[in-house]
């Protein structure tokens, strides 16, 4: 197996990078090869210095409700605040001008970006390192951003039919093993697997109830992350999983303030033969890890997305699609922002930021 350090050899690097533009061969004009930049240990090692530290909400909006509370003590009636998205940021001094959104998956929050379940850097600290000011957000409706316990307690009250209770659901330890592709089921590992499997419980203690569908359509974190984008003017949106959609239908909504965008092993990628104009307009970036073709689940949303990325080039888009096996990085799970190999795929995925939109390290 090749063997991944936190601190990999250029040269490897330089071969997995040397070979991103594989996918762009239906392209109009050739997506140069990327010249390869990892991050030193001084880099990553000294004082974490910012310019500025914070976070604010997108979005939301205001309902009036008589059923937002069971208790005698809360009023029943009044008015909340529902569908707005939490967002943490952090800024480096002399960063760059191009802002990085880091955007979770299901079950999870903006936590899946941060410290790793054995305690290592994590991406929203390894970007602000590498000069990005980095935006890490909690979907609406989950982690800090408030979900609506309204059609609950009305089902409670005996205002609305048990039937109309808001589809939540959480998923366990052992669908997850699967899901994040630690093994071919509960408790099996892949040979080689990179996630840190000794910490895993640091993952189960991430995992939160998705109300995915119990929030409106389309959901409000996509006008919310379009907002974000034209507040931040040149944005790279990076997604991951069940969220692996939403940058392009931010795109398709809007444009106005998307850099790229960075679709790290996404539930789903558009359809080819949907309408590809807005995302012929900026880089794209669609990442896989390892054990793909062996996922009932993972191996047909691979397909789909290999070809919209065909169907975007052949319009005269930018798009990429990267197999970290095909270019010798093996090992890597569904979430490889915390294998051990971590760093590297960062390193990567920095490289190719800079140098699809002419950045400088």
């Amino acid at each position: 197996m090749y063997k991944l350090t936190k601190h990999a050899k250029l040269s490897g690097l330089a071969f997995a990078l040397s070979v991103l533009t594989l996918s762009a061969a239906h392209a109009q004009t050739a997506i140069p090869a990327i010249r390869p930049v990892a991050l030193d240990q001084k880099a990553l090692t000294s004082p974490l210095v910012l310019e500025k530290q914070g976070s604010f909400f997108i979005g939301g909006r205001d309902i009036q409700s008589d059923t937002l509370s069971t208790l005698p003590a809360y009023a029943p009636s009044g008015t909340i605040t529902v569908d707005q998205m939490y967002t943490h940021f952090q800024i480096p001094p002399s960063s760059k001008d191009i802002a990085l959104v880091l955007i979770h998956g299901c079950c999870l929050t903006g936590k899946t970006w941060e410290t790793t379940p054995d305690g290592r850097m994590g991406w929203d600290e390894y970007f602000v390192r590498r000069g990005y000011p980095t935006f890490v957000i909690d979907q609406s409706g989950r982690g800090r951003s408030a979900v609506n316990a309204t059609a609950m307690n009305a089902a409670k009250m005996g205002k609305e039919p048990v039937d109309k209770l808001p589809v939540v659901f959480a998923a366990s330890h052992e669908s997850a093993w699967t899901i994040f592709r630690f093994g071919p089921e509960f408790p099996k590992t892949y040979d080689g697997m990179q996630f840190p499997l000794a910490a895993q419980n640091g993952l189960w203690q991430q995992m939160v109830p998705d109300w995915l569908n119990a929030m409106p359509n389309p959901n409000p974190t996509i006008p919310a992350l379009s907002e974000l984008s034209k507040k931040l003017k040149k944005t790279v949106l990076m997604s991951h999983s069940q969220s692996g959609i939403y940058p392009f239908q931010t795109a398709a909504l809007s444009t106005e303030g998307i850099a790229a965008l960075v679709s790290i092993e996404p539930g789903a990628c558009p359809a080819a033969d949907g309408d590809l104009t807005p995302y012929t307009k900026m880089p794209i970036m669609v990442l896989f890890g390892d054990y793909v073709e062996l996922s009932p689940r993972w191996a047909p949303r691979l397909k789909a997305c290999k070809e919209f990325v065909q169907k975007t080039n052949a319009a005269g888009g930018h798009a990429e699609l990267l197999l970290l096996p095909e270019v010798g990085i093996k090992g890597n799970s569904h979430m490889l922002m915390q294998d051990i190999n971590s760093i590297q795929i960062a390193d990567l995925m920095g490289s190719w930021m800079e140098q699809r939109l002419g950045l400088t390290q």
